[in-house]
């Protein structure tokens, strides 16, 4: 076993002195960062983000008043049409999205079910092909695939490189008169590559058909503009950069033009056009709110609020300023620290290309990655050896992205980690 290397003051003294320049710095004692003093470094916001001290006390709050206080009157005073209202604040601070467009439901799996399965059926005849790549997130991809065996569809796929990502060259080659849905990921979850939205939006539309992205790495993250990209269909998570906790609903969005023509396949009553008449058949609220099925998840919005108030202080150009530079940080350490190591980047390096996480990929990284996660370091693991650096810029500073690969050095210098069932913990649970 060697042993670890020294310190090289240059990049803490970077890291200092970035911070001291940060606008958002001051946003970070608004998280609960010290419950665990055993933690060095959270490099995993980019599955799941830190808690808002405002969100415990707002959650706290919200029992004790508004649920205790006000009980059921709570639905008619305003609780029921929270899906819509938190559902347009997070449309106007992150999607690019104006009123009316965007609903807080379910989750990102159910949404996109409901959502792709809407476009399918509407599409026109002949138009059997469901367009999408290999290494899109697998949750999207079971669902096109149980959604083609259901409605007799095929899904066509396009080849992926796992540390890039799609190219709208590829969707023009593959879209044509047979496509009745082309989906993406808007940023790759492996490599975190950022898609070109509006140039795959124009080539699935001159191909006649409607796309839908996966927003999950996105939003709250890199700047979107559904509305002035044309797209059609959107759906994402807001546990990772939007801090709404674990099993946070998603939000839905359904572009204005086609309200009243695209319709969701899980008909609950939430989603009626007058949900409390409880007559026979079903007619479909107006706008985004046909998205919805069940009982809106109220607890699970307490939270989101408080995110998306956060973001919407901070502004999303800071914020994904900030993000290019702690990404950024993260490859010129990267570059000095581990040449020679076996350690490649897996991420692009154009920043225009890529979003808010960096990969690391060495064959031995889920070992390594467990070994992180024992000396209080938190990045996860994807295979094919890729160890994800998470950086979330409202709670994420530059001198914990320092001290974490500061640990990285030091396991790597050890020697290769033995390899036991406690990698598996390292994996993670989001994507």
């Amino acid at each position: 076993m060697s042993a670890a290397p020294p310190a090289d003051s240059r990049w803490r003294e970077r890291a200092d002195a970035l911070d001291a320049a940060d606008p958002l710095a001051g946003l970070r004692g608004e998280f609960l960062l010290d419950a665990d003093p055993g933690v060095v470094a959270y490099l995993d916001g980019n599955s799941l983000g830190r808690p808002l001290r405002a969100a415990a006390e707002a959650i706290g709050d919200f029992v004790s008043t508004a649920w205790a206080g006000r009980l059921i009157r709570g639905w008619s005073e305003g609780w029921m049409q929270w899906p819509e209202v938190v559902g347009d604040q997070l449309g106007r601070v992150v999607l690019g999205a104006a009123p009316g467009q965007t609903v807080v439901a379910d989750s990102t799996t159910v949404l996109f079910y409901k959502l792709a399965r809407a476009a399918v059926d509407a599409a026109g005849p002949g138009r059997t092909e469901i367009v999408t790549d290999t290494d899109n997130f697998p949750t999207d991809r079971y669902v096109l695939e149980g959604i083609a065996a259901e409605r007799g569809l095929t899904v066509r796929w396009i080849e992926t490189d796992p540390a890039a990502g799609i190219t709208v060259e590829q969707v023009r080659a593959a879209v044509g008169p047979a496509t009745a849905l082309a989906t993406f990921s808007h940023v790759a979850y492996r490599s975190g590559h950022v898609a070109d939205a509006a140039a795959i939006t124009r080539a699935v539309h001159d191909a006649g058909a409607v796309v839908l992205f996966d927003l999950s790495h996105s939003a709250g993250s890199v700047e979107l503009e559904l509305d002035a990209w044309g797209v059609d269909l959107a759906v994402g998570c807001t546990y990772k950069y939007l801090c709404g906790g674990p099993g946070s609903p998603a939000f839905g969005y359904l572009a204005t033009r086609h309200h009243g023509v695209l319709q969701q396949p899980v008909q609950g009553w939430m989603g009626h056009a007058d949900p409390f008449r409880m007559g026979p058949g079903y007619t479909p609220a107006a706008g985004a709110r046909g998205l919805v099925s069940g009982t809106p998840p109220i607890l699970g919005m307490v939270p989101l609020r408080c995110g998306l108030d956060l973001v919407e202080r901070a502004g999303m150009p800071a914020v994904r300023a900030k993000s290019l530079q702690l990404t950024g940080f993260v490859l010129d350490v990267v570059d000095d620290w581990f040449a020679g190591s076996g350690v490649r980047v897996a991420s692009p390096r154009d920043p225009a290309h890529r979003g808010g996480h960096v990969t690391l990929a060495r064959s031995d990284f889920r070992e390594v990655t467990a070994a992180l996660w024992e000396r209080g370091v938190l990045p996860d693991y994807r295979d094919p050896g890729g160890l994800r650096i998470g950086l979330a810029p409202l709670s994420t500073s530059f001198r914990e992205v320092h001290d974490g690969l500061v640990v990285l050095r030091e396991v790597l210098a050890e020697g290769p980690p033995r390899a036991d069932d406690r990698t598996s913990a390292a994996v993670g649970a989001t994507s």
